[in-house]
């Protein structure tokens, strides 16, 4: 496990979309005219993600506009989004990590406990979510996970990292696009 910082080289690694295998990390982000947001949720079902992955997927011309990409990260099993997902429903891709390998050799840890994984902010966003209508699903992967974002250039040099501190620290689609300029 290694912790990663700004100014380190983020490895390379093949991963699968719930539509494609075998895409490398390397290959993603030379695709990019800029760099690329990498951002670990914790899985398609839990409604705190599909609100953060639906917000990123009505805000992402203001990312591409800004020059960038967004690759996501979950916990999902690529065959069970597949089944959920059309090909086309998403302006990026989810990146299926179902046995977290990715998690652990970033060393993005679990909350302690479910007391821990919340903050003030927490609540106000679960309302929004409720709001929106969000429901749970299926439950994979750590129910206490919590999120992490990147910032990589072409050569996947981290120009930013931020490790959550609670369930919904993750940057918004606003604070991408100033993050991807």
């Amino acid at each position: 496990m290694t912790r990663l910082t700004a100014g380190q080289f983020m490895p390379d690694f093949t991963f699968d979309t719930p539509f494609e295998t075998g895409r490398t990390l390397a290959q993603t982000v030379r695709q990019a005219e800029g760099k690329t947001a990498l951002v670990f949720l914790r899985y398609y079902g839990c409604p705190l993600c599909q609100y953060d992955i639906h917000q990123y997927a009505k805000q992402y011309s203001a990312l591409t506009q800004a020059g960038g990409q967004l690759l996501v990260v979950l916990q999902s099993d690529p065959a069970a989004l597949a089944a959920q997902l059309a090909p086309d429903s998403l302006p990026f891709h989810l990146v299926c990590d179902p046995d977290q390998r990715l998690y652990r050799q970033f060393d993005i840890a679990p909350a302690p406990s479910q007391a821990k994984m919340a903050g003030a902010k927490t609540l106000l966003k679960l309302a929004k979510v409720s709001a929106a209508g969000y429901k749970h699903g299926a439950y994979e992967g750590d129910e206490l996970q919590l999120p992490a974002a990147f910032i990589l250039d072409r050569d996947r040099k981290l120009e930013y990292v931020r490790y959550g501190k609670t369930v919904d620290d993750v940057p918004t689609p606003k604070e991408l696009a100033q993050l991807l300029k």
